[in-house]
C-alpha cells in the first residue's frame, strides 16, 4: 500500500449559528463529524457529495487554512497543528490549491507574469532575473504560450484562466494539490480538456490530488479512490472499480454493495436515453435536519432520508467496515 501524504484522523469541525444579530441563543452546526481519511502518494482521491456536505471545509483543513474543532491532520506523518513558522512555510509550498472559480482566484490587477512570479518570490525558488524563464516553462506545462505573459485575467476564457491557476499551483513544485471543483464553472468541452490536463500533470509530476466535486462522471473518470460524504460524515470509501458498478445494491456483503446514499447518488446520474424515466425515491427529497437534535448528531446523518433505516440508525453512529478489499461502508444495514 502506498504511503499517505495527508491523513485525517477523526477530524470534526463545528460552527456556531445564531438566529439573528442580537440573538443570545446559538447552536453548533457540524460541518465535519469525525472523518478519518488519507490521501496517498501518486493518487487522485475523489471526494464526492452534495452541496453543503463539508467537502470545501475538509479542503481548507487539509491546507491548514482552518483548524479542526477536534481530531488531527498529518502531512507526511507530522501533525500540521504543531508546525512552527518555518515548517508551515515549507508545508505551504508542498500543498497547493486550485480553486473553483478561475476568475475570482486570480488578481485582476496583475499580469500573468506577476501572478505566476509571486509564489517564486515568496518561497525564493529562483533568482529574480530567472522569473520570466520559469513562468514561461510553467505556461508551457499547462498548454499556454509565453506570449500571454503581459496580459490580464479578464482577457482570457474560463478554461485559460483555470490553466493559469494550475500553473500557479505548480510553481512551488508541490507534492499534493487540493482541487475544489475546478471544472464546475467551465463548459463541458473545456472541462474535458482540463481533466485530461490534470491527469497528464499528475502522471508527469507524480502528484497527489484531493479532487472535490459533485459531478459523478468526472469523479468516475479521474479518481483512483472515491470517498462519499454526507452531512459531514464519511459514508463510503472505495476503489474506482467499485464506484463504477451498478447503483442497485443488495443489502448483503457483496462486491456490488453500496451505501444507500451512494446508491442514491449513482441512480441520480441522468441516462442519455429519452425512453428511460426515473421515479423519485424517498431520499430524493431534500433533508430537513434539526442540527440541535441528538438523533441527527448521534446516529447516521443519512438516517432521515434512508428508506432502509431502522431504529438503531437514529441513535448509533455506524462505523466504517471493510466489506471487501479496500472497500469500506458505514452502515448498520449492510453486513
Amino acid at each position: 500500500m502506498k504511503d499517505s501524504i495527508c491523513e485525517f484522523k477523526a477530524v470534526s469541525k463545528d460552527y456556531s449559528n445564531r438566529h439573528g444579530f442580537f440573538a443570545t441563543d446559538s447552536y453548533k452546526i457540524k460541518a465535519l463529524d469525525r472523518i478519518s481519511l488519507s490521501v496517498k502518494q501518486d493518487e487522485i482521491l475523489g471526494l464526492v457529495g452534495e452541496s453543503g456536505c463539508g467537502k470545501s471545509t475538509l479542503a481548507k483543513i487539509a491546507l491548514g487554512l482552518e483548524s479542526p474543532t477536534s481530531g488531527q491532520v498529518f502531512f507526511f506523518g507530522h501533525d500540521i497543528a504543531g508546525f512552527d513558522k518555518a515548517r508551515m512555510k515549507i508545508f505551504r509550498r508542498q500543498a497547493q490549491m486550485v480553486f473553483q472559480d478561475p476568475f475570482s482566484s486570480l488578481n485582476p490587477k496583475k499580469t500573468v507574469l506577476k501572478i505566476l512570479s509571486e509564489p517564486l518570490k515568496i518561497h525564493k525558488l529562483c533568482p529574480r532575473d530567472h522569473y520570466k524563464e520559469r513562468v514561461s516553462e510553467l505556461l508551457q506545462e499547462v498548454g499556454l504560450s509565453e506570449r500571454i505573459l503581459n496580459r490580464y485575467p479578464h482577457e482570457f476564457s474560463g478554461g485559460q484562466r483555470q490553466r493559469i491557476g494550475l500553473a500557479r499551483a505548480l510553481a512551488t513544485t508541490p507534492r499534493m494539490i487540493v482541487a475544489d471543483e475546478p471544472t464546475s464553472a467551465l463548459d463541458v468541452s473545456i472541462q474535458a480538456q482540463i481533466i485530461n490536463l490534470l491527469l497528464d500533470l499528475q502522471e508527469r509530476h507524480k502528484l497527489s490530488f484531493l479532487f472535490i466535486s459533485h459531478d459523478l462522471p468526472v469523479i468516475q473518470f479521474l479518481s483512483h479512490r472515491v470517498a462519499v460524504v454526507y452531512n459531514g460524515q464519511l459514508m463510503e470509501l472505495m476503489p474506482k472499480r467499485a464506484f463504477l458498478q451498478s447503483p442497485h445494491r443488495p443489502v448483503t456483503k457483496s462486491p456490488n454493495c453500496h451505501h444507500p446514499y451512494t446508491s442514491l447518488l449513482l441512480s441520480s446520474v441522468p441516462v442519455p436515453d429519452p425512453k428511460v424515466r426515473t421515479k423519485a425515491k424517498k431520499g430524493d427529497h431534500g433533508a430537513t435536519l434539526d442540527y440541535k437534535s441528538d438523533r441527527c448528531q448521534d446516529g447516521c446523518a443519512f438516517c432521515p432520508r434512508c428508506d432502509l433505516a431502522i431504529d438503531r440508525c437514529g441513535v448509533e453512529r455506524p462505523l466504517l467496515k471493510e466489506i471487501e478489499k479496500n472497500h469500506f461502508i458505514a452502515c448498520h444495514i449492510i453486513t
